[in-house]
């Protein structure tokens, strides 16, 4: 089974909560999950996630691919996302860019 570490959203309108689920690939957004690993607040000023950081690395070992954002929560608690290099995970340079290739804008023909 192919699974994925992504946010599952719950709240109220407007009061967006989400918990850190590992579900397959064809599961919706909001439905059935595998197991909880976590969960994010992004209303908060601090603490905004946490992380079952065993169980996370477990899934990763085992094949489950984070989402975009899911891969920048798990970075800042210390756990290694392959394919991901630390600047890159912090905002900075593509991996791309960082190992002195083309920016996407230099390469569709744009200034940089």
């Amino acid at each position: 089974m192919a699974t994925r570490i992504r946010l599952a959203r719950g709240g109220t309108k407007k009061r967006p909560f989400f918990r850190i689920v590992v579900s397959a690939l064809t599961a919706p957004r909001d439905g059935r999950f595998v197991e909880r690993i976590g969960s994010y607040d992004p209303l908060l000023k601090e603490n905004k996630s946490t992380v079952d950081t065993e169980r996370a690395r477990y899934w990763l070992a085992a094949g489950a691919l984070p989402s975009d954002r899911v891969r920048k929560l798990l970075i800042l608690h210390g756990i290694e996302v392959a394919g991901t290099t630390p600047a890159a995970a912090a905002g900075g340079e593509t991996p791309a860019a960082a190992a002195g290739g083309e920016t996407p804008a230099a390469a569709a023909g744009g200034q940089a």
